[in-house]
């Protein structure tokens, strides 16, 4: 084997571990992003559960202002 063969697999063997190593990088920050974004929308989604849920209440509660002005007159 020649000196250029060597030099040559070399470098080869240092793209490669350079590759995989982006690539493990990245996979680790999408997924780390992903996960933030899994919570933001777990805190969004419970926000708007509250809301319906205050939305009948106010519902209920005009309803019975209503029916209670109603007998005053």
């Amino acid at each position: 084997m020649g000196n250029d063969m060597i030099v040559a697999l070399t470098a080869f063997l240092g793209t490669i571990i350079g590759s995989a190593g982006g690539v493990y990088t990245s996979a680790k920050l999408t997924n780390y992003r992903i996960e933030q974004l899994e919570k933001k929308v777990d805190k969004h989604n419970s926000v708007v559960e509250r809301t319906c849920l205050l939305e009948e209440q106010m519902k209920v509660a005009n309803h019975r202002i209503k029916d209670l002005e109603e007998k005053e007159i």
